[in-house]
Protein backbone atom coordinates (compact mmCIF):
# COMPACT_ATOMS: atom_id res chain seq x y z
CA UNK A 1 0.00 0.00 0.00
CA UNK A 2 1.30 3.48 -0.67
CA UNK A 3 1.24 6.08 1.37
CA UNK A 4 1.41 8.71 -1.45
CA UNK A 5 -1.20 11.41 -0.52
CA UNK A 6 -0.24 14.50 -3.33
CA UNK A 7 -1.92 17.75 -3.03
CA UNK A 8 -4.52 16.88 -6.21
CA UNK A 9 -4.22 20.58 -7.00
CA UNK A 10 -0.98 21.43 -7.13
CA UNK A 11 -0.87 18.05 -9.02
CA UNK A 12 -2.67 19.11 -11.63
CA UNK A 13 -1.13 22.58 -12.72
CA UNK A 14 2.38 20.09 -12.10
CA UNK A 15 0.92 18.15 -15.19
CA UNK A 16 0.18 21.18 -17.19
CA UNK A 17 3.44 22.56 -16.59
CA UNK A 18 5.16 19.59 -17.89
CA UNK A 19 2.89 19.47 -20.80
CA UNK A 20 3.76 23.10 -21.92
CA UNK A 21 7.52 21.92 -21.44
CA UNK A 22 7.04 19.01 -23.68
CA UNK A 23 5.66 20.59 -26.41
CA UNK A 24 8.10 23.24 -26.20
CA UNK A 25 10.77 20.89 -26.69
CA UNK A 26 9.15 19.08 -29.55
CA UNK A 27 8.18 16.07 -26.86
CA UNK A 28 4.86 15.88 -28.00
CA UNK A 29 3.82 17.18 -31.63
CA UNK A 30 -0.07 17.42 -32.46
CA UNK A 31 -1.78 15.74 -29.69
CA UNK A 32 0.27 13.04 -29.17
CA UNK A 33 1.95 12.33 -25.62
CA UNK A 34 0.51 11.96 -22.11
CA UNK A 35 1.30 12.53 -18.47
CA UNK A 36 -0.35 11.16 -15.50
CA UNK A 37 0.07 10.84 -12.13
CA UNK A 38 -0.88 9.07 -8.81
CA UNK A 39 -3.40 10.23 -6.42
CA UNK A 40 -3.33 6.85 -3.82
CA UNK A 41 -3.42 3.27 -4.67
CA UNK A 42 -6.80 3.69 -5.97
CA UNK A 43 -7.01 6.84 -8.03
CA UNK A 44 -4.79 8.52 -10.86
CA UNK A 45 -4.81 11.96 -12.84
CA UNK A 46 -4.47 11.86 -16.47
CA UNK A 47 -4.56 13.52 -19.36
CA UNK A 48 -7.05 13.96 -21.65
CA UNK A 49 -7.64 12.52 -25.17
CA UNK A 50 -7.57 14.87 -28.18
CA UNK A 51 -5.44 17.88 -26.87
CA UNK A 52 -2.34 19.61 -27.54
CA UNK A 53 -0.23 18.96 -24.18
CA UNK A 54 0.86 22.53 -24.31
CA UNK A 55 -2.69 24.13 -24.02
CA UNK A 56 -4.28 21.91 -21.17
CA UNK A 57 -5.95 23.30 -18.02
CA UNK A 58 -5.71 21.91 -14.76
CA UNK A 59 -9.39 21.49 -14.92
CA UNK A 60 -9.31 19.37 -18.33
CA UNK A 61 -7.58 16.73 -15.85
CA UNK A 62 -9.50 13.76 -15.41
CA UNK A 63 -9.49 10.89 -12.63
CA UNK A 64 -9.49 7.33 -12.92
CA UNK A 65 -9.45 4.21 -11.26
CA UNK A 66 -7.32 1.38 -11.79
CA UNK A 67 -9.38 0.43 -14.68
CA UNK A 68 -9.10 2.75 -16.67
CA UNK A 69 -12.26 4.14 -15.95
CA UNK A 70 -13.67 8.02 -15.30
CA UNK A 71 -14.54 8.49 -12.34
CA UNK A 72 -16.28 12.24 -11.01
CA UNK A 73 -16.55 14.82 -9.64
CA UNK A 74 -16.48 16.20 -13.01
CA UNK A 75 -15.50 19.94 -13.83
CA UNK A 76 -17.48 22.00 -16.15
CA UNK A 77 -14.38 21.54 -18.49
CA UNK A 78 -13.59 17.78 -18.67
CA UNK A 79 -17.13 16.71 -18.29
CA UNK A 80 -17.36 15.50 -21.90
CA UNK A 81 -13.70 14.45 -21.97
CA UNK A 82 -11.75 11.40 -22.57
CA UNK A 83 -8.72 9.88 -20.87
CA UNK A 84 -5.77 9.35 -22.83
CA UNK A 85 -6.45 6.42 -24.88
CA UNK A 86 -3.05 4.98 -23.68
CA UNK A 87 -4.07 5.01 -20.15
CA UNK A 88 -3.80 1.35 -20.19
CA UNK A 89 0.33 1.76 -20.72
CA UNK A 90 0.06 3.97 -17.81
CA UNK A 91 -1.99 1.53 -15.37
CA UNK A 92 0.20 -1.38 -16.38
CA UNK A 93 3.17 0.52 -14.57
CA UNK A 94 1.20 1.54 -11.61
CA UNK A 95 -0.05 -2.15 -11.06
CA UNK A 96 3.40 -3.46 -11.35
CA UNK A 97 5.60 -0.63 -9.14
CA UNK A 98 4.06 0.54 -6.25
CA UNK A 99 7.09 3.29 -6.00
CA UNK A 100 5.94 4.61 -8.92
CA UNK A 101 3.87 7.93 -9.16
CA UNK A 102 4.47 9.70 -12.14
CA UNK A 103 4.47 8.43 -15.89
CA UNK A 104 4.96 10.50 -18.88
CA UNK A 105 4.57 8.88 -22.22
CA UNK A 106 5.99 11.20 -24.92
CA UNK A 107 7.65 11.01 -28.55
CA UNK A 108 11.09 12.97 -28.43
CA UNK A 109 11.82 12.86 -32.33
CA UNK A 110 15.60 11.61 -32.02
CA UNK A 111 15.20 8.41 -29.51
CA UNK A 112 12.57 7.54 -31.78
CA UNK A 113 14.89 7.45 -34.91
CA UNK A 114 17.41 5.98 -33.17
CA UNK A 115 14.52 3.06 -32.72
CA UNK A 116 13.69 3.24 -36.56
CA UNK A 117 17.06 2.32 -37.60
CA UNK A 118 17.84 -0.32 -34.64
CA UNK A 119 20.32 2.07 -32.87
CA UNK A 120 20.26 0.85 -29.24
CA UNK A 121 20.05 3.02 -26.12
CA UNK A 122 20.99 -0.01 -24.06
CA UNK A 123 24.33 1.18 -23.76
CA UNK A 124 26.60 3.18 -21.01
CA UNK A 125 27.49 6.88 -22.73
CA UNK A 126 26.91 9.70 -20.63
CA UNK A 127 26.89 9.25 -16.67
CA UNK A 128 24.14 11.42 -16.29
CA UNK A 129 21.94 9.07 -18.00
CA UNK A 130 24.07 6.24 -16.40
CA UNK A 131 22.83 7.97 -12.62
CA UNK A 132 19.55 9.03 -13.74
CA UNK A 133 18.19 6.34 -15.80
CA UNK A 134 20.08 2.91 -15.83
CA UNK A 135 19.69 1.05 -18.85
CA UNK A 136 17.38 2.00 -21.59
CA UNK A 137 15.74 -1.08 -23.67
CA UNK A 138 13.56 -0.85 -26.46
CA UNK A 139 9.91 -2.94 -26.94
CA UNK A 140 9.70 -4.42 -30.25
CA UNK A 141 6.90 -2.28 -32.50
CA UNK A 142 3.22 -2.36 -31.10
CA UNK A 143 0.00 -0.56 -32.17
CA UNK A 144 -0.61 2.50 -30.01
CA UNK A 145 -3.73 2.53 -27.83
CA UNK A 146 -4.50 -0.40 -26.86
CA UNK A 147 -3.13 -3.84 -25.47
CA UNK A 148 -0.76 -4.33 -27.78
CA UNK A 149 0.51 -1.48 -26.59
CA UNK A 150 0.63 -1.95 -23.00
CA UNK A 151 2.00 -5.51 -23.59
CA UNK A 152 4.99 -5.13 -25.34
CA UNK A 153 6.50 -3.22 -22.35
CA UNK A 154 5.03 -5.14 -19.70
CA UNK A 155 8.01 -7.44 -19.10
CA UNK A 156 10.19 -4.23 -18.70
CA UNK A 157 8.34 -2.02 -16.87
CA UNK A 158 9.47 -4.11 -13.48
CA UNK A 159 13.21 -4.01 -13.77
CA UNK A 160 13.02 -0.42 -16.07
CA UNK A 161 12.75 3.49 -15.59
CA UNK A 162 12.45 4.47 -19.32
CA UNK A 163 11.99 2.40 -21.86
CA UNK A 164 11.54 3.09 -25.65
CA UNK A 165 8.61 1.88 -27.44
CA UNK A 166 10.34 1.16 -31.30
CA UNK A 167 8.82 3.49 -34.08
CA UNK A 168 6.65 5.50 -31.69
CA UNK A 169 8.52 6.99 -28.35
CA UNK A 170 9.60 6.30 -24.70
CA UNK A 171 7.88 5.51 -21.72
CA UNK A 172 9.54 6.84 -18.02
CA UNK A 173 8.79 6.82 -14.82
CA UNK A 174 9.46 8.38 -11.21
CA UNK A 175 9.27 8.90 -7.38
CA UNK A 176 6.75 11.78 -8.66
CA UNK A 177 5.61 13.04 -12.36
CA UNK A 178 8.68 16.02 -12.44
CA UNK A 179 11.25 12.94 -12.04
CA UNK A 180 9.20 11.18 -14.61
CA UNK A 181 9.41 14.53 -16.83
CA UNK A 182 13.39 14.98 -16.04
CA UNK A 183 14.45 11.42 -17.61
CA UNK A 184 12.61 12.10 -20.26
CA UNK A 185 14.78 14.98 -20.97
CA UNK A 186 17.95 13.49 -20.01
CA UNK A 187 16.95 10.21 -22.38
CA UNK A 188 16.57 12.59 -25.67
CA UNK A 189 19.51 14.32 -24.83
CA UNK A 190 21.49 10.88 -24.74
CA UNK A 191 20.05 10.09 -28.02
CA UNK A 192 21.20 13.24 -29.25
CA UNK A 193 24.37 12.50 -27.94
CA UNK A 194 24.31 8.95 -29.60
CA UNK A 195 22.93 9.88 -32.70
CA UNK A 196 25.75 12.75 -33.25
CA UNK A 197 28.52 10.34 -31.85
CA UNK A 198 27.43 7.70 -34.79
CA UNK A 199 27.57 10.57 -37.42
CA UNK A 200 31.49 10.84 -35.86
CA UNK A 201 32.45 7.03 -36.87
CA UNK A 202 30.19 5.96 -33.22
CA UNK A 203 29.84 6.12 -30.11
CA UNK A 204 31.81 4.46 -27.69
CA UNK A 205 30.77 2.97 -23.95
CA UNK A 206 32.39 4.28 -20.73
CA UNK A 207 34.61 1.36 -19.55
CA UNK A 208 33.66 -1.00 -16.55
CA UNK A 209 35.23 0.51 -13.91
CA UNK A 210 33.70 4.10 -14.80
CA UNK A 211 30.44 2.23 -15.21
CA UNK A 212 30.81 1.01 -10.81
CA UNK A 213 31.66 4.03 -9.88
CA UNK A 214 28.74 5.72 -11.43
CA UNK A 215 26.44 2.87 -10.26
CA UNK A 216 27.64 3.93 -6.64
CA UNK A 217 26.47 7.70 -7.02
CA UNK A 218 23.21 6.12 -8.38
CA UNK A 219 23.17 4.12 -4.98
CA UNK A 220 24.04 6.95 -2.93
CA UNK A 221 21.61 9.71 -4.79
CA UNK A 222 18.41 6.98 -4.07
CA UNK A 223 18.24 6.19 -8.07
CA UNK A 224 18.83 2.76 -8.08
CA UNK A 225 16.62 -0.07 -8.82
CA UNK A 226 15.97 -3.40 -7.10
CA UNK A 227 16.97 -4.75 -10.41
CA UNK A 228 20.45 -2.87 -11.19
CA UNK A 229 22.87 -5.82 -10.21
CA UNK A 230 20.85 -8.09 -12.63
CA UNK A 231 20.53 -5.98 -15.86
CA UNK A 232 24.20 -4.40 -15.32
CA UNK A 233 26.15 -7.75 -14.93
CA UNK A 234 24.78 -8.77 -18.14
CA UNK A 235 25.81 -5.81 -19.53
CA UNK A 236 29.62 -5.81 -18.24
CA UNK A 237 29.81 -9.84 -19.64
CA UNK A 238 28.87 -8.20 -22.95
CA UNK A 239 31.44 -5.91 -22.84
CA UNK A 240 33.88 -7.72 -21.43
CA UNK A 241 33.58 -9.97 -24.26
CA UNK A 242 33.54 -7.24 -26.60
CA UNK A 243 36.53 -6.22 -24.87
CA UNK A 244 38.20 -9.34 -24.96
CA UNK A 245 37.37 -9.34 -28.64
CA UNK A 246 39.32 -5.80 -29.68
CA UNK A 247 41.98 -7.10 -27.73
CA UNK A 248 42.97 -10.12 -29.75
CA UNK A 249 41.98 -8.61 -33.18
CA UNK A 250 43.98 -5.36 -32.49
CA UNK A 251 47.49 -8.06 -31.27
Amino acid sequence: MSLYKPDEQQLRHQICEIGRLMRQYNYAEGTSGNISARLDDEYFLTTPSGFSKGQLYSDQLIVVNIDGEKVGPDTEANRDLNPTSEILLHLECYRQRPDVNGVVHAHPPTAVALTCVGISLEHCILPEAVIMLGLVPTAPYAAPCGTENRDSVCDLIASHDAIMLANHGSLTMGDDVWQAYLRLEVLEHLANVIYRAHQLGGAKPLPIDEVEKLLELRQRSGLAHPHDEELFREWYDSMRYRYDYFRVTAG
